[in-house]
C-alpha cells in the first residue's frame, strides 16, 4: 500500500507557492494532510486546495511537528531561520531559495540531472536557481555522451522571476509608449537598489546586485550552481544575465565546448531528443524554435537553434527556454519530492 505524506507549503501566498499547490494537485501527489504557512501578515486568510478551504497559519517552528515534507518558498531569510527547525522536527525540507544552495553538505538537485545526490541529504535539499535548472537539464546528457569543457551563457529572463511587483510594473509601464523613459520605476533591476529603470520596451543587463568581480549575484549563482550540480568544480563557466519585458519564461543562449572531436549537430540533437524532460524544437527551415510565450505552462525544457560553432570544431550553440515558475521553481521542487518517494528515501 502506497504511503501518503503530511506536507507543509511555506510561502503559500507567493507566486511560486501558488504554482506548488497547482503541481501538487495536477500530479496527484500522495497527501495525507496539508498545511499552508506564511507570514504573520497572511495568517488567518483562507486558501483553496482540491476544492476545500484551508486557513493559512503563521510559519513557526512548532508548525512543522509531524510534517514529512516541507516545501519552502518564502525568501532566504525565512528559510535560514525555519528550514533547520523543520528538519530538526523530522521534516525533509525542499528549499526554493538561495539560502542553502552552495552549502557543501546540502544537495543541490535537479532530478533529471543528479538524483543520486538526494541520498546525501541531512534534512534539507536545495532547489537550484531557475536559470540554472533549465540549462543543466540540457547540459547533463551532452556531458555524459561527449564530455564538457566550457559553458558561456547569456540569459533573457522574464520579470516574473523578480516577483509580482515586477509583473505589475511591466503591465503599468506598457501603456506609456512614447514616454517610457519617464515611466514610474520602483522595482527593477533590484527593488532595494538606489536606481530603478523601466522594463517596458527596455532591456536591463542586471539581475540582482553586483559582486566585487563585476558579475551580478544571479550570474555567480549560475556559475557556481552549474559546477556543483554537474560535479565539475573545474568547469569553465561564464554568465551574463539580462531582464527582458516578458512576463513568464526564461530564455538562454548557450555556447558549449565538448570534449570529443567529430561530433555533429545531428549527434547533439539525437542526445537531447532522448533526454528526459527535454523537448527539441529545432527546424529552422520551418521557423520552429523555442519561445517563452509558448513555453509558459509547459513542464518541459525546450531546446532549439542547435548549431556548430564556425571556428571551433568542438563548439556548439543552443537556445534553451523554460517556464521559470514551473520547471525553474515549483515543478522541480515537487519532482525532488517524487524522486525521493520513488527511491524510498522518505
Amino acid at each position: 500500500m502506497s504511503k501518503n505524506y503530511t506536507v507543509a507549503v511555506v510561502g503559500a501566498t507567493g507566486a511560486v507557492g501558488e504554482k506548488m499547490m497547482e503541481q501538487l494537485q495536477k500530479r496527484n501527489f500522495p497527501i495525507k494532510h496539508i498545511k499552508f504557512l506564511a507570514s504573520k501578515r497572511s495568517a488567518g486568510k483562507s486558501i483553496e486546495f482540491k476544492g476545500q478551504s484551508y486557513t493559512i497559519e503563521e510559519a513557526t517552528p512548532e508548525e512543522f511537528d509531524g510534517v514529512d515534507i516541507a516545501l519552502f518558498s518564502a525568501g532566504g531569510a525565512v528559510s535560514k531561520i525555519l528550514a533547520p527547525e523543520a528538519a530538526k522536527r523530522g521534516a525533509v525540507v525542499i528549499d526554493n531559495t538561495s539560502a542553502f544552495r552552495m552549502v557543501v553538505d546540502i544537495p543541490l538537485v535537479v532530478p533529471e540531472v543528479n538524483p543520486q545526490d538526494l541520498k546525501l541529504h541531512s534534512g534539507i535539499i536545495a532547489n537550484p536557481n531557475c536559470s540554472t535548472i533549465q540549462m543543466v537539464c540540457a547540459l547533463q546528457p551532452i556531458k555524459e555522451a561527449f564530455g564538457l569543457n566550457k559553458v558561456i551563457v547569456s540569459t533573457y529572463q522574464a520579470v516574473s522571476g523578480a516577483g509580482a511587483d515586477a509583473i505589475n510594473e511591466l503591465k503599468n509601464q506598457s501603456g506609456t509608449f512614447g514616454d517610457t523613459k519617464n515611466a514610474d520605476a520602483q522595482v527593477l533591476p533590484v527593488k532595494s537598489a538606489e536606481s530603478h529603470y523601466p522594463i517596458a520596451f527596455n532591456v536591463i543587463p542586471q539581475i540582482d546586485t553586483f559582486d566585487d568581480n563585476g558579475y551580478t549575484l544571479e550570474e555567480m549563482k549560475m556559475i557556481n550552481e552549474t559546477k556543483k550540480i554537474l560535479h565539475m568544480p573545474n568547469l569553465s563557466v561564464a554568465a551574463t544575465c539580462v531582464r527582458l519585458p516578458v512576463v513568464s519564461g526564461h530564455s538562454e543562449s548557450v555556447f558549449i565546448e565538448i570534449d570529443k572531436d567529430g561530433i555533429s549537430v545531428s549527434d547533439i540533437r539525437a542526445i537531447l531528443e532522448s533526454a528526459k524532460g527535454i523537448k527539441v524544437q529545432d527546424n529552422p527551415a520551418k521557423q520552429e524554435y523555442p519561445m517563452p510565450l509558448f513555453a509558459e505552462g509547459e513542464d518541459d525544457v525546450f531546446v532549439g537553434r542547435i548549431r556548430k560553432d564556425l571556428s571551433n570544431d568542438r563548439g556548439f550553440h543552443l537556445w534553451i527556454v523554460s517556464d521559470n515558475l514551473l520547471k525553474g521553481a515549483a515543478l522541480n521542487s515537487i519532482q525532488i519530492a517524487e524522486a525521493m518517494i520513488e527511491e524510498g528515501i522518505i
